[in-house]
This record gives C-alpha cells, sequence and structure tokens, in this order.
C-alpha cells in the first residue's frame, strides 16, 4: 500500500552545452529522489526531434548549444513551436539583461544563473513544475520594465526576421511562396498541427497578424527579395550582363516571389535567341503559378465583399491605365455590387 505522502515523479530532460557538463550536472540534480532525469547526449537537432518530449514535466536547457553562442534560445522556441505546453528553464551563463528577456520571449518559465547550488536547481526545477515562475526580483523588473516599454505592442524587433529560427525562417518562405498549411506540412515533413504553432510564433515574433501581412513584411524585409526587385527596377536594361540573370536564378532557386518575373522579363527583353523566348515563357509559367497561390492565400484571407471590392478597384486601375481590352475589363465590371456598395461607387 502506497504512503499517503507520496508525490508522482517529475521527469526533466537536461541538455547542456557540452557532454560532459550534461551529464554532470543530470548526476548532481539525481540526488533529489523526486526527479526522474534524462541526460540529451546529442547535438540540438536530435533533441528537437525526440518523440518523447511530450511526456517530460521539465526541459532544462543550456542557453549555449553545439558550441554556439546563445544557440539554446533558438532550440527554446523550436521546440515550443512543437510542444507548446513544455514547461522550461534557461540555464544562463550571463545575468545580461539581454540573456533574461531573450529565454521570457522564448517560452522559458524559469531563469537560473549557474552560480546558484545545484539545491536551489532542484527547487527551480519543482516549482515550475508546479506551474510556477522561476525568477528573483530583479529579473522580474526587467521584464515588467520591458513591457512597460513596449508602447507598440505590434513593433518589430530591429532585427526583423533575424529573430526567427531556421525552422521558422523555412515556414515563412513557404508562406511567401503561396503554400498552403498542408502543402508546407508535406514539403517540411511536419503536421499541419505543428504549421500553425510554427506560424503562431512567426506571428507573434514579427508583430503580424496574418499571412498577408506576413507576406508584405517578407518582400519588404528580405535582403534577397530586395536583390531580386532592385535588379528588376534598375537593370532592366543591361540584358547583356549575365550577372544579373545568375543573380534573379539564385533567389528564383530560393523561393523569392519577385525573382521568377524579374527572369522572364530579362529574357524577353533581351531575346538573343529562341533560346531565350524558351526561358521568358518557361519563367512566365512559373511567375503565374507561383502569382496564383500567393493570390490564392490572400484571397482566402478577405471576405466575400473585399474580393469584390478589390475586383472593382482592380478593374478601374486597368480601364484607367488602359493595360487590357474593353472585353476583359466589362468581365469584371459587369459583376454586381459588393454588399453596401452602390453601383455608381468611385
Amino acid at each position: 500500500m502506497r504512503d499517503e505522502t507520496f508525490q508522482a515523479v517529475i521527469r526533466v530532460l537536461v541538455a547542456d552545452d557540452t557532454r560532459i557538463h550534461t551529464q554532470l550536472l543530470a548526476d548532481a540534480l539525481r540526488r533529489d529522489g523526486a526527479l526522474e532525469v534524462i541526460s540529451s547526449d546529442s547535438d540540438s537537432q536530435a533533441l528537437i526531434a525526440r518523440v518523447d518530449l511530450h511526456n517530460l514535466d521539465v526541459l532544462l536547457l543550456g542557453s549555449n548549444l553545439d558550441e554556439q553562442p546563445a544557440r539554446g534560445f533558438e532550440v527554446l522556441r523550436e521546440v515550443r513551436a512543437l510542444h507548446p505546453n513544455i514547461r522550461a528553464v534557461m540555464l544562463l551563463d550571463s545575468s545580461k539583461p539581454e540573456s533574461i528577456l531573450e529565454a521570457f520571449r522564448g517560452g522559458a518559465r524559469g531563469v537560473f544563473s549557474r552560480r546558484e547550488s545545484v539545491e536551489t536547481l532542484s527547487k527551480c526545477v519543482r516549482t515550475v513544475h508546479q506551474g510556477q515562475i522561476w525568477a528573483n526580483n530583479q529579473q522580474i523588473g526587467l521584464v515588467v520594465q520591458a513591457l512597460a516599454s513596449s508602447h507598440n505592442p505590434r513593433a518589430v524587433d530591429a532585427r526583423g526576421v533575424n529573430l526567427l529560427s531556421k525552422r521558422e525562417m523555412e515556414v515563412v518562405r513557404s508562406v511567401a511562396q503561396g503554400l498552403t498549411n498542408r502543402e508546407i506540412a508535406g514539403r517540411l515533413g511536419l503536421s499541419q498541427h505543428t504549421v500553425k504553432n510554427y506560424l503562431f510564433r512567426v506571428f507573434d515574433k514579427l508583430g503580424v497578424s496574418s499571412r498577408v501581412e506576413l507576406l508584405f513584411m517578407t518582400l519588404s524585409r528580405d535582403r534577397q527579395s530586395q536583390s531580386a526587385f532592385s535588379c528588376f527596377l534598375k537593370n532592366t536594361t543591361d540584358v547583356q550582363n549575365d550577372s544579373i540573370f545568375v543573380e534573379c536564378q539564385r533567389a528564383a532557386e530560393q523561393g523569392v516571389p519577385i525573382a521568377p518575373l524579374a527572369l522572364a522579363h530579362l529574357y524577353w527583353t533581351r531575346r538573343a535567341s529562341s533560346k531565350d523566348l524558351l526561358q521568358a515563357y518557361k519563367w512566365y509559367l512559373i511567375a503565374s503559378e507561383q502569382t496564383s497561390r500567393t493570390g490564392k492565400s490572400v484571397g482566402e484571407a478577405m471576405t466575400m465583399e473585399q474580393l469584390l471590392q478589390a475586383e472593382q478597384m482592380a478593374a478601374e486601375w486597368l480601364k484607367k491605365t488602359q493595360k487590357v481590352p474593353p472585353s476583359l475589363i466589362r468581365d469584371v465590371t459587369d459583376r454586381p455590387p459588393a454588399m453596401g456598395q452602390s453601383a455608381a461607387a468611385d
């Protein structure tokens, strides 16, 4: 018969900067009989891919992993994207404010300085397991001050997309190419639920609220997008410069949305041979497909009234600039007006 005071064992996974540090820390924590301690002897990617993470009670993570400073913060974000409910404690080598804030932004429920004792660490693990936050008054003050100084809660960090982990960037690039969650999941070998979690993390980090806002931010902030777009605008007459084609093709291969259209335009402008015509048509087809995908994603984020209004605006612009035959304009303008919109509305 079990003692009434029996307490469930707390399962803890330890991952520190080196294998020997991980083992030493795990051995020290095992002195607490209430803790079942597992040491992670693999690299960070293997840690993220562990299938038993959802069964853990507390993850104890070093801020430096794989011999990379601050790699632990990235790993924490990726682990929480896959397992949002996991409770983590970040082991800090430094008490610098930016390290403390980065840990809590990544989803840590506690921060622990290596200068403190193993007995205190055991108490920290127990506290976090109970659903509480482990931080001293100074650290809590830093967090409160950071929140208070955030006048615009949707402002993006100065580093922009550099805030994102490698996997989050892969998801963002897939969104920029117009892929659906199902398609992104298939491409990256993830579940659709995991893709959604990644997107929520990305939205939170970048201060956006939808795929549409994320798309515009990607186009405006991504250096490759800017480079390809710059080539498209500034060098359309310099079509004998092969380096422009190489740069745009590299950008296209890496998923920059504007690059295929730039390549199609460059090859069509040059037309030095029949091969250029083939290349131009090829890249126009690719650009059309990617634009269609992206347009579909944008359309899914809009109401029917917004869709009809956008079509009306597009038709009026095309009519004004005379970019399409009148018959095509009539196909759009002859549709009934959107709800609440008069036929004579501008």
